[in-house]
């Protein structure tokens, strides 16, 4: 009877193991199942009970898929507008450029493996984006020199799901684009801005955390912005609103800061001597500087060393900035209800001499010192303060009735004449790092222009082959994949700019 039963239970146990390990060996991973990109999620109101719907731009053209040991790039140089690019899980080091309209970049990962670009500190930029209708999802990008993934001119932009780590400069940084979706991304050790929406429009950052960075996310001489339910922290700021004075985009306004963690932001700053976010003292929530039409509303704000909330104007945040084009002051900025605690515990530097001038050892929660008209709070009484004297009674008690910043549809790719290509190719290529009259990355226009005064092929040549000859500024990298019309075009157009005439432009 026990040998009976004894056989049976051994029975059992072997046609269990045997489905467990027909299973292992013969089906295959489920990569059937992997979803269809969602699309841009363009959002808005959609109805009376303030539902959102999508209105898309969809990749329903042809799939291809590259695998490990395959090269992403090519697969770019193969792809049509519509189609979807699926990366396997895998090593790729290289720079992936994609010149082309409605791509998209699909990162698979099956079983916790991600698909990896990895620079090795070699390679300067992972990926590099001029078309619109651009998707960048699901992939670990880390050891770049420059950037993570940078836009030039590209609009109605999707990047999202993504890890980005030690990429050098800037972790995402869409330039001169119009109507983007940066969500959901996981950014960490970068030396200027981890999220770092320069001279765009209607763009909505929401969901990321950034953290161990120098800038957290900086919208910066950029228009109707909505940057909320992200988790900033352990950076030396957390979250910027600002103007940086010499770029051709003049302003920063209409910009949202709702609903964000923003949390013991005290690295020491690490970003590059001189350059503009290496003035950020170590202990700064919010900076807001010369922005106008912000509003703050909904955090949750605790501790921060320096201030909570900073809002200052040029001459006191940026006093070498020189640029008559400029408007310095942040004017009709907005506070609403935020839950600030703990901040100002170890000040640094002028709030600390301005602080000790009134006896008080500790800074505020919101400190704000310059020019600037028409700013209010809702209620000063919640918080210790400096220099809101000024400040008025806010005129709303919320923002819930705007529910994103981007537009209805997408907005059409900009059409470009011979005659503007070099201004297009500034504004999008070269602007981020060279600006008139301020140090950013690389060195100010007018240091360009008196190297290469009356040589435009010079410029060209060095933007085919940049040479580092200077130690106080990083290397230069290599813009080659421009076309040899547009090199030019720029070159001629940074040799003819002229700091009084370059304006504001509404794109």
């Amino acid at each position: 009877m026990k040998s009976t039963l004894f056989k049976i239970i051994a029975a059992i146990v072997l046609l269990v193991a045997g489905i467990f390990l027909g299973k292992s060996m013969f089906s295959s991973p489920k990569v059937s199942t992997v979803p269809m990109p969602s699309g841009i999620g363009l959002r808005t109101t959609g109805n009376s009970n303030d539902t959102l719907y999508a209105n898309t731009i969809t990749y329903d053209g042809e799939i291809i898929e590259v695998k490990s040991g395959a090269s992403i790039q090519e697969a770019v140089k193969k792809a049509n507008p519509g189609d979807l690019i699926r990366v396997y899980p895998g090593t790729y080091s290289e720079n992936v450029y994609i010149d082309k309209d409605n791509i998209g970049l699909q990162g698979v990962v099956i079983e916790g493996e991600w698909p990896t670009l990895d620079g090795k500190k070699e390679i300067n930029d992972a990926f590099l984006y001029s078309g619109n209708g651009i998707l960048i999802e699901n992939f670990k990008i880390v050891n770049y020199k420059g950037n993570g993934i940078m836009g030039q001119a590209g609009n109605n932009f999707v990047i999202r799901n993504n890890w980005i780590i030690d990429t050098g400069v800037y972790g995402i940084f869409p330039q001169y684009g119009k109507n983007g979706l940066i969500e959901h991304n996981v950014c960490s050790k970068i030396e200027d801005a981890a999220i770092y929406v320069g001279m765009c429009d209607n763009v909505d950052v929401l969901h990321n955390e950034v953290f161990d960075n120098v800038a957290g996310i900086e919208i910066e001489n950029s228009r109707h912005c909505l940057v909320e339910n992200n988790y900033a922290h352990d950076n030396t700021g957390g979250l910027l609103a600002f103007v940086t004075p010499g770029l051709p985009i003049k302003t920063t306004f209409d910009v949202i800061m709702r609903n964000n963690f923003v949390v013991n932001n005290n690295t020491a700053n690490f970003g590059a001597p001189g350059s503009t976010v290496a003035g950020i003292p170590a202990g700064t929530g919010i900076l807001i500087m010369a922005a106008d039409d912000v509003v703050v509303e909904n955090n949750i704000i605790t501790g921060n060393n320096n201030t909570g909330i900073t809002i200052v104007d040029l001459a006191t945040g940026a006093p070498k900035a020189n640029d008559p084009n400029s408007e310095g002051n942040p004017d009709r900025v907005v506070i609403l209800d935020n839950i600030m605690y703990e901040n100002g515990n170890d000040p640094t530097g002028e709030i600390k001499a301005i602080m000790l001038s009134q006896m008080d050892t500790k800074g505020p929660d919101i400190f704000a010192y310059g020019g600037g008209t028409g700013s209010s709070i809702r209620d000063k009484n919640r918080y210790r303060t400096f220099g809101l004297d000024g400040y008025g009674t806010a005129p709303i008690n919320d923002t819930k009735g705007i529910r994103t910043m981007m537009t209805p549809s997408p907005v059409p790719a900009r059409s470009v004449s011979k005659e503007e290509l070099g201004e297009l190719t500034y504004y999008g290529v070269c602007a981020g790092c060279h600006a008139f009259g301020t140090r950013l990355i690389g060195p100010p226009t007018e240091i360009l222009q008196a190297i290469h005064n009356g040589n435009p092929q010079g410029i060209v040549d060095y933007i085919n082959n940049p040479k580092n000859l200077r130690e106080d500024y990083p290397e230069m990298p290599p813009q080659d994949y421009l076309s040899d019309e547009a090199k030019l075009a720029v070159a001629e157009y940074i040799l003819n700019m002229k700091h009084e005439t370059v304006t504001n432009s509404n794109q």
